[in-house]
């Protein structure tokens, strides 16, 4: 049986770069008294870093175009594109902050990933729905 969440709070992008997938580093007042202030931006810094690093343009991306157009593209059916990676990337970094930090606190993140890249969302769970 799967827990409805208490509350949900959504992180909001951030456009003051333009379009690039970048997330609001205000600490939301609803996480008081579960996560301090300093891990939270942690963690919100390390992932719009995971896709600045993504939206760069470098030469992995350039050989990476080059490579897909002289195959006709078929070569992005058998691997990942590097924006492909960095969301495995982000999905597994969330994954490992719930388990080490917030799940432990009554708190979880969704991965941006799951709601389109829009928003951030982030569960809060009542203790006593925890503890059952």
């Amino acid at each position: 049986m799967q827990q409805s969440p208490h509350t949900k709070v959504f992180v909001q992008r951030d456009f003051s770069d333009g379009l690039s997938v970048k997330f609001q580093t205000r600490y939301p007042t609803e996480l008081e008294g579960r996560v301090d202030k300093a891990t939270y931006e942690i963690t919100i810094n390390t992932i719009n870093d995971m896709f600045a690093d993504a939206e760069s343009i470098g030469t992995k991306t350039c050989f990476e175009s080059c490579f897909a157009c002289l195959t006709a593209y078929t070569s992005l059916l058998c691997m990942d594109t590097l924006y492909e990676k960095t969301l495995k990337k982000v999905r597994r970094y969330t994954e490992e902050q719930n388990h080490a930090i917030y799940m432990s606190r009554g708190v979880m993140l969704i991965d941006p990933a799951e709601r389109g890249l829009r928003i951030l969302e982030i569960n809060i769970y009542s203790i006593e729905t925890q503890q059952r």
